[in-house]
């Protein structure tokens, strides 16, 4: 198996974007510049329909050491398998979502990393992906119903072949609690309780970075569901429900709350940065997806690490849980290529899923069989958190509108960040107008 790495892409307000702050540049412009298109890094043209080929090229945006060492272990597992050779491009994680748009319409991988929710869907809509239902008439009795409707485009075709997913909460070390007489706390009155007493002692209570832009998305989507329910988030990132409610503003006030308590460095900093604070005892907890652990690479930190839900703040109570979907879909491009939908297949079989988990523990594996014999303590809490859930929510930046997510809330947040104001009448503004050109 070959492995590339992409080079850098400047990003662009064309499509979705996560995990960084999106500024709005043209095609034109980026050309005219002389920076390099993303799909200028692929392994070229995908086979013409019908093909034969006994190989296929894999765009992967997993460019973090162990999720991108999780993904050879596929590939090569793949390959022994099969016979057919995979050709995979790596490209740096944000680069790779902020040009997903140019990516697609260039000259595109065969198959691809990307997410579940409207992200997928609205590639599907704009006849950039290849469905993928005869691969789901193999793999479809490996998966739940909601990770299938997850995974259906809005013709009604599936899309997405589901690799695994991760819930979103309050990480923490236990000995440090434990040491510092610590309670997780079960509503938001007794986090803001625990937070004040964690300043007192001199220690930053939340982790926290939003340096990239997307991580701040996860308080705004769990305060709003605390507080105004899963559908009104649901209906909201669709434009069902208008920003410049009241609705919106108790999130917004309601997160004021914390602010004194989150790291001021937060703007300065990456996720990365701040899993490493929560691992030296300089943040008492971080509110992020599972995927933290993969920054803990000592055993004896690792076992360690143990989280809870986003507390309870009103009548919602904790139902709803963020756990993003992440898994492979075909491009047009690639969608001719048998090779390309046998790789598919196969990640969505326990084998291919149970060679990713034996490299990236830090996801749970949404494939029904999968080995979950080797979980951790903190494996099984996740995969509880999850499987107990009514509702399940992708992310803002999943759920929404590309455009608003990255160019009018990525922005607006980390300008809440900074001086706790938001303008919630110019976010419907800009929300009418994007949603209407669609």
């Amino acid at each position: 198996m070959a492995i590339h790495l992409g080079p850098f892409q400047a990003a662009e307000g064309a499509g979705p974007g996560r995990r960084t702050f999106l500024k709005t540049l043209g095609v034109g412009a980026v050309a005219a510049a002389g920076i390099p298109m993303l799909s200028a890094c692929t392994g070229g043209s995908a086979p013409t329909s019908g093909s034969t080929s006994k190989s296929l090229t894999f765009g992967s945006g997993s460019s973090d050491e162990v999720p991108r060492a999780a993904y050879k272990a596929v590939t090569d597992a793949f390959t022994k398998k099969s016979g057919f050779d995979v050709v995979t491009n790596v490209i740096p994680h944000n680069d790779f979502q902020n040009k997903i748009n140019s990516y697609l319409q260039g000259s595109p991988d065969d198959s691809f990393t990307w997410f579940a929710g409207y992200r997928m869907q609205y590639y599907a809509e704009k006849g950039l992906l290849a469905p993928v239902d005869d691969v789901w008439e193999k793999i479809g009795g490996n998966f739940s119903d909601a990770i299938k409707k997850a995974s259906t485009g809005p013709d009604g075709k599936m899309y997405l072949v589901p690799n695994y997913n991760y819930p979103w909460g309050f990480f923490y070390r236990k000995s440090f609690w434990a040491e510092k007489g610590y309670a997780v706390p079960a509503t938001f009155d007794e986090l803001t309780t625990l937070a004040a007493k964690m300043k007192a002692d001199g220690i930053i209570p939340i982790g926290f970075a939003d340096k990239d832009g997307w991580p701040a998305m996860g308080t705004f989507d769990y305060i709003n569901m605390r507080l105004n329910g899963y559908q009104f988030h649901v209906d909201l990132t669709a434009h069902k429900e208008s920003w410049d409610q009241k609705k919106v503003s108790d999130v917004f006030d309601t997160w004021k709350q914390l602010l004194p308590f989150q790291d001021p460095a937060a703007l300065g900093q990456t996720w990365q940065d701040a899993a490493k604070a929560l691992e030296a005892k300089k943040t008492g907890m971080y509110l992020l997806g599972s995927f933290v652990t993969q920054q803990f690479t000592d055993p004896t930190v690792l076992a360690d690490i143990d989280f809870f839900p986003f507390p309870e703040i009103a009548v919602e109570g904790t139902d709803a849980v963020e756990a993003p979907i992440d898994g492979l879909l075909l491009s047009k491009k690639g969608g001719g290529n048998q090779a390309a939908r046998d790789f598919l297949a196969f990640m969505g079989s326990p084998e291919g899923q149970d060679a990713y988990a034996a490299v990236d523990t830090s996801n749970i594996a949404t494939v029904k069989g999968a080995d979950t014999s080797k979980y951790s303590a903190l494996n099984k809490k996740c995969a509880d958190t999850i499987a107990n859930a009514k509702y399940i929510s992708q992310f803002l930046d999943r759920d929404a509108l590309p455009a608003m997510a990255n160019n009018v809330m990525i922005p607006a947040l980390q300008s809440f960040i900074k001086d706790g104001s938001v303008d919630v009448k110019n976010l419907e503004a800009q929300a009418k107008s994007l949603y209407a050109a669609q």
